[in-house]
């Protein structure tokens, strides 16, 4: 059973290519990430970065902030290439950006893109040069470009120009309105001024990033009205845990649901020692939620009651879906479709026979007080009835059988 089409139309934007990865036109959102390794330890970064890609990141940040830093990064990207990892390298520049990427043009070349914020580029004249030699380089070298403007560093000359002018104004905005309004002038401002230096419309992608939900949506709407240029989505520091998760979901959603994004990053504060992925795997299930795009079999599980005392479908339903998810770095190569899957784990009599007869393949557990057998259905129809102590390993079998029997099976050599 495949997943139903999406009602989503997608705003029509410019077409941008990040290495073997299109953004924008009418491609799939893309997922990324951002490492926070010390991009001098070329064997840490690079071990990250490849983590960050299997488990779906599409494009992984890293940043190049000092000498040390830009001589890494074609080490990096060789480590890469030797475990045959594709993924995408995009530098981000703050400060100095235009020294490193002139003093190591190794560096600006095996980068796939760059990302510049305008904000952080220099002031008065030395901003305006060192923002084009950063422009001048990406042209130099066909690497496309995120100008990513962010409110905790906006740039200041602008915002008292508008201040100023909104003060002289009949009917004066309050002064949220007129941040919103210099993320959009400074995005769209510095765009137009690579597009004069040279750099093309498709090789642009602007982002105007807030931590607030409703100041994010609002900045988004007003710049996807007013441009083309592909845009990546993302809620800067977002936080911790449920909290970041929750807040970057809930502005990212209202987005994607009007059709406005290319490129979504998930900004999670991780827990000391937590894993990076986590990110990645958030961006992925707001994309597969929507209905945008599939990256994983789906396990549907029911919450619990006082019908399901026992906790043993709790720890199958994880169990499964850690199972999938592991699977997923190689099923995708040798099982194309794989990850339109459902599975559903359900606990009790209730809704697990209807819950297992519309997923692709589903397990009804006991529940308290009830026989205890659990009927598997494939496709709608009933399979087999397990029982005994391996309820949870003859299940992983049946899933492990239908990939194999449903999603044509290839020998593809892995890409990341």
């Amino acid at each position: 059973m495949s997943n139903p089409q999406s009602v989503i139309t997608r705003r029509d934007t410019v077409a941008v290519k990040v290495g073997h990865i299109t953004v924008g036109g009418q491609a799939p959102v893309v997922v990324q990430s951002m490492t926070n390794t010390d991009t001098a330890d070329a064997a840490a970064t690079a071990g990250q970065v490849f983590q960050l890609a299997r488990a779906g990141s599409e494009m992984v940040r890293i940043t190049v902030d000092t000498e040390e830093a830009a001589r890494a990064v074609p080490r990096i990207r060789e480590l890469l290439d030797q475990r045959n990892c594709n993924v995408p390298l995009i530098g981000d520049f703050h400060f100095n950006g235009h020294k490193l990427l002139s003093l190591y043009p190794d560096c600006a070349e095996a980068l796939a893109k760059y990302r510049i914020n305008p904000g952080n580029v220099g002031r008065g004249k030395k901003r305006d040069s060192q923002y084009a030699t950063m422009i001048e380089t990406a042209c130099r070298y066909g690497k496309p470009v995120r100008i990513g403007v962010n409110w905790g560093s906006l740039d200041q000359e602008l915002v008292v120009r508008l201040m100023d002018e909104n003060t002289r104004a009949a009917q004066p905005r309050d002064s949220a309105e007129i941040i919103r309004e210099a993320m959009v002038v400074s995005a769209l401002d510095n765009a137009h001024r690579a597009e004069e230096l040279g750099l093309p419309a498709d090789h642009i992608i602007l982002s105007c990033k807030m931590s607030g939900v409703q100041d994010l949506i609002a900045v988004y709407r007003e710049l996807s009205a007013r441009c083309r240029y592909a845009l990546h989505l993302g809620l800067t520091e977002a936080g911790m845990g449920s909290k970041g998760i929750v807040a970057s979901t809930a502005a990212l959603a209202v987005l994607l649901q009007e059709g406005i994004g290319d490129t979504i990053r998930i900004s999670l504060t991780p827990e000391p020692g937590g894993d990076r992925s986590q990110e990645v795997i958030v961006a992925q299930e707001i994309l597969q939620s929507m209905g945008l795009r599939s990256f994983t079999p789906a396990v549907i599980a029911c919450p619990g009651c006082g019908r399901t005392s026992s906790s043993y479908f709790q720890e199958l339903a994880r169990d499964i879906q850690s199972y999938l998810r592991h699977q997923m770095p190689v099923w995708r190569q040798q099982h194309p479709g794989v990850e339109t899957m459902t599975v559903a784990v359900m606990g009790c009599v209730v809704n697990g026979p209807g819950e297992s007869k519309h997923a692709n393949i589903g397990i009804s557990l006991p529940g308290t007080g009830e026989v205890p057998v659990a009927p598997v259905y494939v496709d709608g129809e009933k399979t087999v009835t397990l029982k005994g102590e391996r309820i949870a390993e003859e299940f992983q079998l049946i899933v492990d059988e239908y990939v194999r029997s449903h999603y044509r099976a290839e020998t593809v050599e892995p890409q990341l």
